[in-house]
């Protein structure tokens, strides 16, 4: 019997271990998806990260003002502050709780069933946004910082023995900014400089993860008596992009996500570049397995120029137009969302695939507010049969193209899923005005 009871105990015991455990990873899997910063509009209220949850069992209060005290589930729920507990002194008390600051930053603190910690949040309480919204098809030419090398590899000296003059010394990912003190810009001045050296040691100025270091090395003379470093190297990249927005001041912000090195796969570190007028001349469905593209032409001519490129980063390419605001006098204004605003559901992305602007059907499946990629905020579906029929879903050289829903500019489109090409990624877009 005492046995029986011993086990019984054991059982319940391990039974409880393990509800506890569910319930802790279910927690930290909430607090997980509720972003660290939220932003609203001024006229705004306590942001609803939640709207499917049901009504009361997420809290959220603005830390430190008990009367801003509301539960957070897509509708308005009453208060116990010792007023009027009607709907219309519910959103007057949050909107009061967040525009009454002395700062545009506030502390909002989420809570399960109100009684369980989940995250203080920081809500920055800025204007309303607006931007010309894109969907045209853009060429991008980079200028990296320096020249940036791929790889190292092997050279064949004049007496048949093959070294690696570069390795161990330099590394895939560098900027080399100067030989013996000549700054270089090219890979062509890189060559020339190193062939002058007439096999005496070099000192490689070198960008690293942005610090700057000296590198010495002795290249070789190889079969054909040209003197070689043994470093594989790149100074420049193009390709097709899609333009997203340009602001009032005439700054643009393209691609939702950077322009990276095809070898390495580290973003760029550029100096600057131009945006070009660009044509798509064909396409190239996706399929299963194999992503699709936008195949076109740059114009590289001086009166094709459009934009200037100051910045390449994780969250998109962005610079200054040419000739504003002449530039967006056929492109429509549209509010930019808050990233909280935005809902599974129907949406449209606006892009030009076959010589015509226009919106094409979509559905977002996912929201991830705390995704740890910027370039993954939301989970589209292409479900609109022409575009379909056109593409295939999502295809390179679509990055950028502007994704709308009820009438705001709400993210764009960034990555496809290699696997099935109706479905892609997207960046809310107030990340990429973020910078």
């Amino acid at each position: 019997m005492n046995a029986r009871r011993k086990y019984r105990r054991i059982v319940c015991f391990l039974l409880a271990l393990g509800i506890t455990g569910l319930g802790y990873c279910a927690l930290e899997a909430l607090r997980n998806q509720i972003p660290d910063t939220v932003r609203v509009s001024q006229e705004g209220e306590l942001p609803v990260l939640f709207p499917n949850i049901p009504a009361g069992w997420i809290q959220a209060r603005a830390v430190g003002d008990e009367r801003s005290e509301a539960a957070v589930s897509g509708k308005p729920q009453d208060i116990d502050d010792g007023h009027d507990t009607d709907t219309g002194r519910m959103q007057e008390t949050a909107v009061e709780s967040l525009t009454g600051m002395s700062s545009s930053k506030t502390m909002v603190a989420y809570s399960l069933f109100g009684h369980i910690p989940l995250k203080t949040v920081t809500v920055d309480v800025v204007p309303r946004e607006a931007v010309y919204v894109g969907g045209t098809p853009i060429g991008i030419y980079l200028e990296t910082n320096g020249v940036f090398v791929v790889e190292t590899g092997e050279v064949t000296a004049q007496d048949g023995e093959v070294c690696c003059p570069a390795e161990n010394i330099v590394k895939s990912g560098d900027y080399i900014q100067a030989v013996n003190g000549e700054k270089v810009h090219t890979k062509e001045e890189l060559i020339q400089c190193i062939d002058a050296s007439d096999g005496s040691d070099v000192v490689l100025d070198v960008d690293r993860s942005g610090e700057q270091i000296s590198l010495r090395l002795h290249p070789v003379r190889d079969e054909n008596g040209t003197y070689k470093a043994g470093v594989w190297v790149r100074n420049d990249t193009q390709g097709i992009g899609t333009l997203t927005y340009i602001d009032e001041n005439g700054n643009f912000g393209a691609l939702g996500h950077g322009i990276s090195d095809i070898d390495t796969g580290e973003i760029l570190d550029v100096s600057g570049g131009t945006l070009y007028q660009a044509e798509v001349l064909s396409i190239v469905k996706g399929t299963q397995g194999i992503p699709g593209e936008l195949s076109g032409i740059i114009h590289y001519n001086e009166g094709y120029k459009i934009g200037e490129i100051s910045a390449n980063r994780k969250n998109g390419i962005f610079g200054a137009m040419i000739g504003f605001p002449a530039a967006v006098q056929d492109m429509t204004k549209y509010e930019v969302a808050h990233k909280q605003e935005v809902t599974a559901g129907p949406a449209t992305i606006l892009c030009s695939v076959d010589g015509e602007r226009r919106e094409y059907d979509v559905e977002i499946r996912e929201l991830r507010l705390n995704g740890k990629d910027v370039n993954k905020g939301m989970v589209l579906e292409v479900t609109d049969e022409e575009l379909l029929e056109l593409t295939g879903g999502i295809v390179q050289g679509m990055s950028g193209s502007p994704i709308l829903q009820n009438g705001r500019l709400v993210g764009a489109v960034t990555h496809v899923f290699v696997q099935d090409a109706k479905k892609g990624y997207g960046i809310f877009v107030e990340s990429m005005l973020g910078q």
